[in-house]
């Protein structure tokens, strides 16, 4: 690759360079964007110009600290390698967003559901008078300009998220806000539910024969066949309920009967013993005092 490119630069042919802008080329105002371009390795010089004015820098990155209308526009980068300039990149266009506050509607027609191979179309509609339309897929590098945006073979790549932007012709790099979006769904493919037939081959070794075994998709059961399958249902969950409750009640009892079976704890009768004698105080104060009841002696 290097040997091509100086063979390139020695016949006066040198690559084109790129120019990105992240995150996006579509700017809302006061949001930042920056401008990069990228050339080979070991460049001499890089001049980054807005195109339909005077206005250029010998840098590859311009950066955009707040995006303005006066931002907004087309853009090109070229490279010099000593006395040879390369040709210019793509052109960038940085549009302003959000410059109108009325948004456009978005439709799809006819569903925003589809299978592969189907055929949508969708529609940027605004009661206001613009006569342009752009139409954005998220992810996508760039918007596509228009009114109508007929799929005719819808495949898994189309799905995602979509809106609309409306701007006059007079100023192209001054759009609206964005749409509401519109999420676009590719289904799966409907051939999946088709007849399909397996052959099955036996060999013998005198022997050769071929079974075929067409298979094709149930028929929709009639109402009378859902009723009995859930009425089976039903008895089911039923029985399944009833059994749970016996092994409940089937426990319970097992329970009360090994609690009746157990021995009552052996009870100790208490040792019945003669009271203690009553204390004779009183009879031995009476023996003492020879039978006086008041205990004092008297005089003749």
């Amino acid at each position: 690759m290097c040997l091509g490119q100086v063979v390139e630069a020695q016949h006066g042919l040198l690559p084109k360079p790129s120019l990105q802008a992240r995150p996006s080329s579509l700017v809302p105002l006061r949001t930042p964007v920056t401008i990069h371009c990228r050339g080979p390795p070991d460049v001499d010089l890089y001049r980054l110009e807005k195109l339909r004015s005077n206005h250029y820098q010998d840098q590859p990155v311009l950066f955009i600290p707040s995006m303005e209308e006066r931002f907004a526009g087309c853009y090109r980068c070229t490279y010099q390698n000593g006395s040879l300039w390369s040709p210019p990149s793509d052109r960038l266009e940085l549009v302003a967003t959000g410059v109108y506050l009325n948004k456009p509607s978005i439709s799809v027609q006819p569903s925003p559901a589809v299978s592969p191979g189907g055929e949508v179309t969708l529609q940027c509609r605004s009661q206001f008078s613009f006569d342009q339309f752009a139409l954005y897929k998220e992810g996508d590098a760039g918007p596509q300009k228009g009114s109508d945006f007929p799929i005719t073979a819808v495949t898994a790549a189309h799905s995602g998220t979509y809106r609309c932007y409306s701007f006059s012709s007079k100023l192209p790099y001054l759009w609206s806000a964005p749409s509401d979006p519109l999420e676009l769904v590719v289904t799966e493919f409907p051939e999946a539910s088709r007849k399909w037939s397996i052959s099955l081959v036996n060999k013998s070794s005198t022997i050769k024969s071929s079974r075929t075994i067409n298979i094709s998709p149930k028929r929709p059961e009639s109402p009378t066949g859902l009723a009995q399958q859930y009425y089976t249902k039903g008895n089911l969950v039923r029985i399944c309920i009833g059994v749970v409750i016996l092994i409940l009640l089937v426990g319970l009892l097992a329970e009360d009967w090994h609690s009746r079976k157990k021995p009552l704890p052996y009870r100790v009768r208490p040792i019945r013993r003669p009271l203690p004698p009553l204390p004779q105080t009183q009879r031995q104060h009476s023996h003492q005092d020879g039978g006086r009841p008041g205990g004092h002696n008297h005089g003749p």
